[in-house]
């Protein structure tokens, strides 16, 4: 399970440095910004995902808009599935995928509450 949620971890990783890539392209270049090949390259990237994000959307959301909506729904699934990760983790860390957190050492114990 850890692995595989890692897998998809890095999956949205590479489609969200994609969009910000894309993006930090633009910028500089933001007229012909759809002739410059590391500008298509990162668009081809993230294709699957804002096409994805286009299907769910309602029509009323215009096309350019699709690109940032498709990097904050990126943004807040990883960070969904980064904590997924780090709670399977902590619970089996002989897991495969859980290597960086047992190395880490064991989680502390939760402290006592007296009353």
């Amino acid at each position: 399970m850890a692995l595989t949620l890692l897998v998809v971890k890095n999956l949205l990783f590479v489609a969200l440095f994609a969009l910000l890539g894309q993006w930090l392209v633009g910028i500089f270049n933001w007229g012909k910004r759809q002739h410059n090949i590391i500008w298509q390259l990162f668009a081809l990237i993230a294709k699957p995902f804002t096409s994805l994000v286009r299907l769910v959307t309602p029509r009323q959301v215009l096309d350019q808009h699709i690109p940032l909506a498709t990097f904050l729904l990126l943004l807040f699934v990883t960070l969904f599935v980064s904590t997924s990760h780090r709670e399977v983790c902590l619970k089996d860390l002989k897991q495969a995928g859980c290597e960086r957190y047992a190395e880490a050492g064991p989680a502390p114990a939760a402290p006592e509450v007296k009353r």
